[in-house]
């Protein structure tokens, strides 16, 4: 890991979640950034594994995270984390408990990475972070909660039409069947779907 300062991408991430853009709001943010470190993750490296304990909160610079568990030997997406987002698996993170599932680099990532003891001082000791923070978590149980009522109440060709008006990234830059996983559809039947849809 590199100690390096940080990006204006990172520094926009963390601004995008505060609304405000004061001279003191900024100071904060770039004394906030000041904690994060440079990890970079190879194409299938590990954030960490099922089992293990998460020892980062990150933001990714660029490549893509994936969130998966096992099943029955199967390997099922519960997440795709992109660049220019924030990610971590968040119960082992905060509570040091075993993850229950692993976090996987599937393309070159480089991330800006803070330890827990760190991410605590900033939540205690730095406003504009903390409030960045609580926005992003408010925004993420939003999306949480819309992606498994989809799951329930939505045609697969329902998900993936709203996949592509909402997310085109995903549909660009990620493998196809981490997509069907991700989506709760089969891969035969993505590559139907994929061929209708146009």
């Amino acid at each position: 890991m590199e100690k390096q300062e940080a990006s204006e991408i990172f520094l926009n991430a963390l601004q995008q979640f505060i609304g405000e853009n004061s001279l003191e709001v900024s100071a904060q943010l770039q004394a906030a950034s000041a904690a994060f470190t440079v990890l970079s993750l190879k194409k299938n490296e590990f954030l960490v594994k099922e089992g293990g304990i998460c020892p980062y909160f990150c933001f990714i610079e660029s490549g893509i995270l994936q969130h998966a568990i096992l099943i029955s030997e199967n390997e099922v997406t519960t997440y795709l984390a992109l660049r220019h987002s924030f990610t971590t698996s968040l119960n082992s993170f905060l509570r040091r408990e075993p993850s229950r599932k692993s976090v996987k680099a599937i393309s070159d990532c480089r991330l800006y990475v803070v330890d827990l003891n760190a991410f605590k001082y900033l939540i205690q000791n730095n406003s504009a972070f903390h409030r960045a923070y609580y926005n992003l978590i408010e925004k993420q149980i939003c999306l949480i909660d819309d992606y498994r009522i989809d799951l329930l109440t939505m045609t697969p060709e329902a998900r993936y039409k709203k996949l592509l008006q909402t997310e085109p990234k995903l549909l660009q830059e990620v493998p196809l069947h981490y997509l069907s996983s991700f989506l709760g559809i089969s891969d035969r039947h993505m590559s139907r779907i994929r061929k209708n849809i146009k």
